[in-house]
């Protein structure tokens, strides 16, 4: 009897390693923002948070020791060559562009260090705002001048007279004589 409960703890343990030893196998990337153009032509930026999955704990701390290596060179990549989808140029391709960022970081840390790259969030950002936001709009250096404080006051105080009924009272005492 003795024998059959010492197997069990010991197996639970040993789950327990290999689940303590996944944890700590990622790392969160620094944003990384990716142009995206139509035709050669700017159309906004990808806003991507990543993480790098690696292949063991020593693996993520020599990605974390080399972090700003990866950085630089993951930023050399997305302004290098479009990671737009072909069929929707606002899109990311997360699958050429998780291919990209692994052969890049495994040149720098090792090709057996880094599993993959995990997309956290892609936000694309256009470069102008779109139509909707711009219907009714007023440029600035076409809108009417603003009037100066003191005038604003006095305007103020002349309306809530005129409600009061007492327009004539308060405007004249308000004009120097």
């Amino acid at each position: 009897m003795v024998i059959s409960v010492f197997p069990v703890p010991a197996r639970a343990a040993g789950e327990a390693e290999g689940k303590a030893a996944q944890l700590g196998t990622t790392v969160e990337m620094p944003f990384l923002i990716a142009p995206m153009s139509i035709d050669g032509k700017l159309q906004g930026y990808a806003y991507i948070s990543s993480k790098m999955v690696c292949s063991s704990q020593d693996a993520a701390i020599l990605v974390r020791q080399k972090l700003g290596f990866i950085q630089d060179s993951f930023v050399r990549e997305v302004n290098g060559k479009s990671i737009a989808q072909s069929q929707d140029p606002k899109a990311v391709d997360k699958t050429q562009l998780n291919a990209r960022l692994v052969a890049n970081a495994r040149s720098i840390v090792g090709d057996k260090k880094v599993v993959s790259m995990v997309f956290v969030d892609v936000k694309f950002n256009p470069l102008r705002p779109s139509q909707s936001t711009d219907e009714g709009a007023v440029p600035p250096d076409e809108a009417a001048p603003k009037k100066a404080e003191g005038a604003k006051a006095a305007d103020g105080e002349a309306k809530s007279a005129k409600d009061n009924g007492v327009a004539g009272e308060s405007a004249q005492k308000s004009r120097p004589k």
